[in-house]
């Protein structure tokens, strides 16, 4: 009774995943979309300014503040 039970629910599971897959729209569609208006493309420097250098200075700026606004008593 265990395999019969399983062979359905991999059944279920299989047919409900093609389902999706045919019903959902391709990711990278080369068609664009009514209003779609991208603006241009940004360089490396851009790109690393904005997800590397811009949180880790942000993280910086966020660390100096709690460490020059704590107001809990040193331990000596």
């Amino acid at each position: 009774m265990d395999k019969k039970n399983a062979l359905r629910a991999g059944a279920v599971a299989a047919g409900t995943t093609l389902m999706m897959l045919l019903m959902s729209s391709p990711a990278l569609a080369l068609t664009r979309d009514d209003g779609d208006d991208p603006g241009p493309g940004l360089s490396v420097a851009e790109t690393l300014g904005l997800y590397v250098v811009a949180p880790i200075a942000l993280f910086l700026v966020i660390t100096g503040l709690v460490m020059v606004l704590d107001k809990s008593k040193k331990q000596v």
